[in-house]
């Protein structure tokens, strides 16, 4: 089992290695959209903005721990690239806000998880808080509006046979 664990680990960082050597080939205000898709692919997602510019959608969910939305200016050139989970944009979730608002902040989640009984569904992203090995879950009611968020150490970490 622990070898298993191991290799998972190692698949994990290595992906994450990918995501930051990929990066280090783009520079803000220089590589173009073609630039960004020869290194990260296709997106998701791309959301048009008023402005002409566009924000693509790469999710690394669910075994990843690490969401980017990388923008491109109205020019072609790429002007951002962020990953996008972490505790500053967790705290920007709150109560109310619908799914399409969440998925603006954070991409797509790992794993839903619906609670028919309780007319809830749970989302739920993997992420790296420093050496932690994280799982951030948002709450929404059967209205679709969030009700709770919470982050927890991953349950992959504290269950019997894991780390």
């Amino acid at each position: 089992m622990r070898s298993w664990i191991a290799g998972l680990a190692a698949a994990l960082l290595l992906v994450a290695g990918c995501d930051e050597q990929r990066a280090a080939k783009l520079e803000e205000g220089v590589s173009t959209e073609a630039d960004v898709r020869k290194q990260f692919g296709e997106p998701v997602d791309i959301y048009e903005h008023a402005d002409g510019s566009r924000t693509l959608d790469y999710p690394r969910q669910p075994e990843g721990q690490s969401n980017y939305f990388i923008t491109i200016g109205a020019d072609g050139r790429m002007t951002a690239l962020r990953q996008l989970l972490n505790a500053a944009n967790f705290a920007k979730v709150q109560a109310g806000m619908s799914g399409e608002e969440v998925r603006k902040i954070l991409s797509r989640p790992g794993k839903v998880t619906p609670f028919a009984l309780k007319q809830q569904e749970v989302w739920d992203w993997r992420w790296r808080d420093g050496q932690a090995n994280k799982v951030f879950s948002v709450t929404f009611d059967a209205q679709g509006r969030v009700v709770a968020s919470a982050s927890r150490d991953d349950p992959r970490d504290t269950q019997i046979g894991g780390k």
